[in-house]
């Protein structure tokens, strides 16, 4: 099949990528010439484990093409899908709406024959209505659907989790598009992953539902923890005893310092102003997001405490700089926070990052950027463990200890056991865990 990807950002190059490497003919189409001369030059503008090869594989196989020319993707296309930003709208908190309500245009105006239009961004429900009307009455004698295919994919684990993923969900009710849409994901037949058909509004909420509830656990743990911290009580443990019950599930069951990244911050903020708009506020999701934006400053105030109550002037090193592991993505970040509230309390800031440095230095000033973690410890009054990268979870403890001003660590993802880092001499904090030995 023929498929064009309308916006190669990070849903749309993984998704583009991934539908070649099964057999489809797919064409990347963005309006950054830049980026799409970097692409087909094989330089990928984001960092993914497994994707530059994918990319590299499909363009050598004549499988995967690259365009800013979205007319001539389209023409030929038996899919195309809509793949482009949908960030939170300044001032208000709705999705910004206008790239997909652009790229409706922009498709409407090159369909050549029958056409499925596939949403793969997040958008708020509805929003597939809006975009049938804008092609419907900018080109009425056009064979089209549209569809709902939202995406669930993890960063760090992208490739994967579009390959071998839980389900597919597809929103429609047109029979010729389901047809076109069982084809288009046929290749994952052989790993069983189920085609789920739904409503294209049921669609378009069930994303939004998946990643608030996502939150929701993510910042209850958290909130569990600080229980933890005043009563002696152990958060890992915790997390394990309800994670093994089959109706919770141990995953994002993992305290920390708040959730960050592309989606849980925006979409929760959607799904918000969604449920206002229609009568019918979610109270939890709206406790969730304010409970997590405080989340953050508040890790900072946990590095003052463990300095006696006071940085000015001292040096702090932050290992981890990106939302979550396996990749270069700081948007929404807890470092951002947590080193803001530092400077903001006298701080000097030493960091490093595996992956986000030129990132990080796009939303972070006065910060010194070194090149390993043993450099960001050299000479530090205090380190703290922001980021839970694989290189952070066996650190040489004698050698960081050695190398710092005061033997201070704060371990915001529980990477270490209290007992061993007491042992080596550190003054050592966790999460849900302060006051274990």
């Amino acid at each position: 099949m023929r498929v064009a990807m309308i916006g190669a950002g990070y849903v749309g190059l993984v998704s583009g990528a991934c539908f070649a490497d099964f057999g489809h003919i797919v064409t990347c189409v963005d309006t950054v010439a830049a980026k799409i001369e970097a692409l087909k030059a094989g330089q990928i503008p984001i960092f993914e484990p497994g994707l530059a090869e994918i990319v590299a594989n499909n363009v050598k196989a004549e499988r995967l093409f690259f365009t800013t020319s979205l007319a001539e993707a389209v023409a030929e296309a038996d899919a195309v899908f809509i793949a482009v930003g949908t960030p939170s709208r300044r001032g208000d908190g709705h999705a910004d709406l206008s790239y997909v309500y652009q790229a409706a245009r922009d498709i409407a105006g090159a369909i050549g024959r029958y056409t499925v239009v596939v949403t793969k961004s997040t958008v708020p429900v509805g929003t597939g209505d809006e975009v049938e009307r804008i092609i419907r009455e900018t080109r009425p004698d056009a064979e089209f659907a549209v569809v709902s295919n939202p995406e669930f994919l993890r960063e760090g684990a992208a490739i994967t989790d579009f390959k071998r993923p839980d389900r597919i969900l597809i929103g429609s009710e047109d029979e010729r598009a389901r047809q076109v849409m069982t084809e288009l994901y046929r290749p994952l037949y052989l790993n069983q992953a189920p085609l789920l058909f739904t409503t294209r509004r049921t669609a378009e909420l069930t994303k939004y539902a998946a990643n608030a509830f996502l939150a929701t656990k993510i910042t209850f743990i958290n909130e569990i923890a600080d229980l933890c911290e005043q009563v002696g009580g152990n958060v890992q443990d915790v997390a394990r005893g309800i994670g093994l019950d089959n109706r919770i599930g141990s995953k994002f069951l993992h305290a920390g310092p708040g959730y960050g990244g592309s989606c849980f911050p925006k979409d929760t903020l959607a799904l918000i102003k969604t449920a206002q708009d229609h009568g019918a506020p979610i109270r939890i999701v709206e406790t969730v997001v304010a409970v997590n934006d405080q989340r953050k400053r508040a890790m900072a105030r946990k590095v003052i405490a463990a300095l006696g109550g006071s940085v000015r002037g001292r040096t702090v090193g932050v290992l981890g700089l990106t939302f979550k592991p396996n990749t270069d993505d700081m948007r929404d970040a807890p470092s951002i926070a947590i080193i803001t509230a530092l400077q903001d309390a006298g701080a000097r800031i030493r960091a490093h990052d595996p992956e986000g440095v030129e990132q990080a230095r796009l939303v972070l000033d006065n910060v010194d950027y070194v090149d390993s973690p043993y450099q960001a410890a050299d000479g530090a009054d205090a380190l703290v463990i922001v980021t839970e990268w694989d290189a952070f979870r066996a650190l040489d403890l004698r050698r960081i200890h050695a190398l710092m001003a005061r033997p201070v660590v704060v371990d915001l993802r529980n990477i270490y056991r209290p007992d061993e880092m007491a042992a080596i001499g550190f003054s050592y904090s966790s999460v849900g865990r302060d006051g274990l030995v």
